[in-house]
């Protein structure tokens, strides 16, 4: 694909409670763009507290894609993602719109821009097979299999990593590809997107847990245990094992069950957050793509006017 062809993107990345959704916002309204939730969570309908998704007055009238796509009690993968939202990236560009994607799931991000997967295929019986061989023989016999076919997996991945290496098996055994093989096909596609992809950086940490913990004292006061414990009513955690992992939903089940109090819950899920922040960080701080906007200066956040300005003149260059 030449360069003429691609299509022109802007990207907002960074960790939970940084300022994403209002900074792709602001860009939306100074550049008449759309945005494209990056979220593995919000694709989730029902879960809209616990996964911080924009309300009506945040989004300021720019429109949303990419949020309440999915029933909660079915698993979303990632490359679920990336074929929708290719469509709905593109059908922006038509309209003569720009997409402003933003999020902070650095896989989605990451198959997005490069411009999907190589196809794996998907066999339930044969995965169900592996797990029971794990079961009877152990992890380690698993992970011997996988050696044998593709080496070069297995030692990237960890014997006790069952699931991981299930999936691997799971690829070579329908595809006759082995896994390592595919993330390389993977990785020679040519992405269609021209992007800037700017994250937002806190060099004072403690400015970002702050902004973290007043959102957790938000959900709760929101209603965010009222929707954990719809979502548990219903089945949805015990059904899809993605929406069960999510932060903001399982920090607050011991409260529900009456093992611990409301304050013991929200201090973990504080502290919860707080690391799915640093790992975000860390994902996309080794990504050469982003280009870093300082949230702080000195110690103190810097006006939201002065960011927004900033993030204009990087995307124009």
């Amino acid at each position: 694909m030449t360069a003429e062809n691609k299509i022109r993107l802007l990207a907002v990345v960074g960790a939970t409670a940084s300022g994403k959704t209002s900074l792709a916002v602001r860009l939306a309204q100074a550049f008449g763009g759309v945005v494209v939730s990056c979220d593995s969570m919000q694709v989730y309908r029902r879960m809209d507290i616990g996964t911080a998704k924009p309300t009506e007055e945040e989004k300021c009238g720019i429109a949303h894609h990419m949020i309440d796509i999915a029933e909660a009690r079915e698993p979303f993968s990632v490359a679920q993602y990336v074929e929708i939202a290719q469509k709905v990236i593109r059908d922006i560009a038509q309209r003569g719109k720009l997409p402003i994607v933003c999020g902070g799931t650095g896989l989605y991000l990451d198959a997005l821009l490069r411009g999907g997967f190589e196809e794996t295929h998907s066999d339930p019986a044969l995965r169900e097979s592996l797990f029971t061989y794990a079961e009877l023989h152990g992890a380690h016999a698993l992970h011997q299999r996988l050696q044998a076919v593709d080496p070069e997996s297995a030692e990237a991945i960890h014997e006790n990593n069952v699931k991981r290496v299930v999936r691997a098996l799971e690829i070579y055994e329908s595809t006759g590809v082995t896994k390592s093989e595919s993330d390389r096909r993977s990785m020679q596609l040519v992405s269609p997107y021209d992007a800037t992809v700017l994250g937002l950086w806190y060099g004072d940490r403690s400015l970002l847990y702050d902004r973290i913990d007043r959102r957790v004292e938000e959900m709760i006061a929101n209603g965010l245990a009222e929707e954990t414990l719809a979502l548990e009513q219903d089945g949805v955690f015990a059904a899809n094992g993605t929406a069960a992992q999510a932060i903001g939903y399982k920090e607050l089940l011991g409260f529900l069950h009456g093992e611990e109090s409301l304050d013991e819950a929200k201090e973990r899920l504080k502290q919860a957050t707080r690391r799915y922040a640093k790992r975000q960080l860390t994902w996309f701080r080794a990504k050469d793509y982003v280009q870093w906007i300082d949230m702080e200066q000195n110690g103190s956040l810097r006006s939201f006017d002065e960011i927004t300005n900033e993030a204009v003149e990087r995307f124009k260059h």
